[in-house]
């Protein structure tokens, strides 16, 4: 099977976005991609501003979509037969409430919905927070979603792989840091945190991950680029650097998960009766 995680800027400009899509969509489709993991923000790019963005200014918020709307729609046409999972800011149900959400679907439809649980400093009083982690099933096995700051906590993947998920599709618009950023950027901290974590989260858990980002800027922030395909061992498959383009490797997960779980079996050697909280 032949996976993929996209690196690409998305705009505020849902049309443009979908062509963009359907671009990446279509390279994926001449590499024979079976699953396909886009960024967060991938329909309507992402917030502008972290350090005091004003939910009342709708120049910092992305459009807000619905999820079983046209846009989502029209991704799924794009997708066919492939497995495609992509991220958009998701209207509630009044005014002031929205998530940072996520859909995997095929041409026939939604196959699993996230929504971001875990809200870092900058977009807390933007976002509501979802309310847990759920693996589903797809033509391409059990899958789970993390949305950016998610992966942070390892509870969040763990969540995932104990409810069966092979494959983690973590989509992201990740920046450089906003504190004190590097010179270069593959010096940058949030270059370091982003791929620690990646490949952390497959290690810890025996699993396949597959990691997507935007890349170039929106507003104030830089972002990072870097997607990644890496193995149940914390090993990088296939990646891009800051620049947008796609990471392409050929995975056979019940066998690779196997042979990482022959030995030590992480899932299995657990001790929750001795952890707290």
């Amino acid at each position: 099977m032949r996976v993929a995680a996209a690196a690409a800027n998305f705009t505020r400009d849902v049309a443009f976005d979908l062509e963009r899509i359907g671009v990446i969509v279509a390279h994926a489709r001449e590499q024979g991609v079976s699953v396909l993991v886009l960024p967060d923000g991938a329909l309507g790019g992402y917030v502008h501003d972290l350090r005091s963005p004003d939910p009342a200014d709708d120049a910092v918020l992305p459009p807000e979509l619905d999820p079983d709307g046209p846009e989502v729609r029209a991704v799924a046409a794009l997708a066919r037969e492939m497995v495609v999972c992509v991220g958009f800011c998701e209207a509630g149900p009044g005014p002031g409430v929205r998530w940072n959400s996520a859909v995997c679907l095929t041409g026939d439809g939604v196959l699993g919905r996230h929504r971001k649980v875990h809200q870092p400093a900058g977009v807390a009083g933007l976002f509501a927070a979802g309310d847990g982690f759920t693996a589903f099933d797809t033509p391409a096995g059990r899958m789970g979603m993390l949305i950016d700051h998610d992966k942070t906590f390892p509870e969040s993947a763990r969540s995932l792989a104990l409810d069966g998920a092979q494959l983690l599709a973590c989509l992201s618009a990740w920046p450089t840091s906003l504190t004190n950023r590097a010179p270069r950027m593959a010096q940058d901290r949030q270059a370091r945190l982003f791929d620690l974590y990646d490949q952390t989260r497959a290690a810890e858990n025996q699993v396949l991950l597959l990691s997507a980002n935007q890349s170039g800027r929106n507003g104030s922030l830089h972002f990072l680029g870097r997607a990644k395909v890496v193995g149940p061992g914390g090993d990088i498959l296939a990646r891009t650097w800051s620049k947008g383009g796609l990471a392409v490797a050929d995975v056979e997960p019940a066998e690779m998960i196997g042979s990482a779980r022959a030995v030590l079996y992480h899932l299995k050697e657990r001790r929750p009766d001795l952890y707290r909280g």
